[in-house]
């Protein structure tokens, strides 16, 4: 699985608002490969919506922003091809009648070229799944599997940057703080991950010379929860 390479993300006044209000204003931050980059938000507090406009899915309003060096919203299909998205409620939640394996063929199949043999036996390995049963249903997971699970499945386009929302949600510290370690190592390996967060205390077990203090996007007035419509929120890397 190629990891070895990640691609920088350079972001400067990165805003994006709606009729609503802001819901991130003045991101600015620098990510090179092997770091990984944590992003602290309460729900609805933008942090899902920077990770789409990081990953070419989502149109800033305001601001400069290069991902290994295609810039912003201009080559955004560029972007995407080179980025992934973990597991993301209401963008690319995983079809909950179906078996693991049905999504790893269907992730298989989606790539823009042949996979080698054995790549969605890396990725799940890679997201430390190796030894879930690849039969069971999607419904039939723990949070902290389908959270492993989004990990893997955005692995087997073998990205240059991978973007994992929500790390710590319905996780007790535990798994919060193994979660973290696996983004960490995939980050050791190559890759540029970029995360976000609620509660930042278990990210303290991985810090080190590839991690930043988690940035804070802090929330203002009136948010409504979504990242669409989530209001008042500033934060710098």
């Amino acid at each position: 699985m190629r990891r070895a390479t990640g691609a920088r993300v350079q972001a400067e006044g990165l805003t994006l608002a709606t009729r609503e209000g802001p819901v991130y204003t003045d991101v600015g931050f620098t990510a090179v490969p092997g770091t990984l980059t944590v992003f602290q938000a309460d729900s609805g507090g933008g942090r899902s919506a920077l990770l789409l406009t990081l990953t070419g899915r989502m149109r800033p309003s305001e601001g400069s922003l290069h991902v290994d060096g295609h810039p912003l919203p201009r080559r955004a299909r560029a972007v995407r091809r080179i980025s992934s998205l973990g597991l993301m409620d209401g963008v690319n939640a995983p079809d909950e009648r179906l078996r693991i394996r049905e999504h790893l063929s269907e992730g298989l199949m989606l790539r823009a070229s042949p996979a080698a043999r054995g790549l969605a036996d890396e990725a799940m390995d890679a997201a430390d799944l190796g030894g879930l049963d690849r039969r069971a249903l999607v419904r039939d997971l723990s949070t902290f599997e389908r959270r492993r699970l989004g990990v893997a499945l955005a692995l087997l386009s073998e990205p240059r940057l991978l973007a994992v929302d929500d790390v710590d949600g319905g996780l007790g510290p535990d798994h919060q703080a193994a979660m973290w370690r696996t983004l960490q190592r995939l980050s050791e390996e190559g890759l540029t991950v970029v995360a976000a967060c609620a509660d930042a205390d278990a990210w303290e077990e991985v810090r080190g010379p590839g991690t930043r203090k988690p940035v804070p996007l802090s929330q203002g007035s009136g948010s409504s929860g979504t990242p669409e419509k989530a209001g008042g929120h500033r934060g710098r890397a």
